[in-house]
């Protein structure tokens, strides 16, 4: 069966995004795309969630049901797609990114950015594919992102200039002792518990994000 599917979005991702890329980092892109939905109800249709490219660009796209049920879970790669710079969207990629005040839910968040940091953190400490650095800086700079969401109600993909990314950047460069590390990270960690109880309790509206996708299963027939 031929491949319809139609990409309603395009984002840049990473260090790029994050503005802490050095010569030699990759460019990352994360996509969503719209399968149509009589090819998803078509005998024997085998659902692709995902597809994934790599090269001097890594492109990764999501079926857009696959990406709300994983936005729904707060997964932090996927709630960067929402505020990371935009290299295409039709109306229905904008629309999707004007979700995200009804998507994220501040326990969820709390326990998805907390568990993504602890997972760099392990791979820090195992000097995992001997890239210890880049999991010290993904392991503070989940924590930061956390904290400015759990704050704000909102987050800015890219790190503002000033102290927090001076240290980010020394993580990434290796400029650092493990235990400056670890203590940075407890410190955010500590910043994100309080944040968390100071913030009014927010919950995923997922009546509207569900009428969103049956509106987009509906157009994309």
């Amino acid at each position: 069966m031929k491949d319809n599917k139609k990409l309603i979005l395009k984002v840049l991702c990473g260090s790029h995004a994050h503005g802490l890329a050095s010569k030699s980092s990759d460019y990352d892109y994360r996509g969503v795309y719209v399968q149509p939905t009589s090819e998803i109800l078509s005998l024997g249709h085998k659902y692709k969630a995902n597809d994934w490219v790599e090269g001097e660009e890594d492109n990764t796209a999501y079926e857009i049901g696959h990406f709300l049920h994983l936005a729904t879970k707060c997964n932090p790669t996927i709630m960067e797609v929402f505020k990371a710079p935009v290299k295409y969207a039709n109306e229905d990629g904008v629309k999707l990114r004007s979700l995200f005040p009804d998507i994220w839910d501040s326990k969820r968040c709390y326990d998805a950015f907390t568990g993504y940091g602890l997972n760099q953190r392990k791979k820090f400490l195992d000097k995992k594919d001997n890239r210890q650095d880049k999991y010290a800086c993904a392991y503070a700079r989940t924590l930061y992102h956390l904290v400015e969401l759990l704050t704000k109600g909102d987050f800015e993909v890219k790190i503002p200039d000033g102290e927090i990314k001076d240290t980010l950047m020394k993580f990434k460069k290796g400029k650092y002792l493990m235990g400056d590390v670890i203590n940075f990270c407890e410190e955010w960690h500590q910043k994100a518990k309080e944040a968390l109880e100071r913030c009014k309790e927010k919950h995923t509206d997922l009546e509207k994000v569900n009428m969103f996708l049956l509106n987009i299963r509906k157009k994309y027939w």
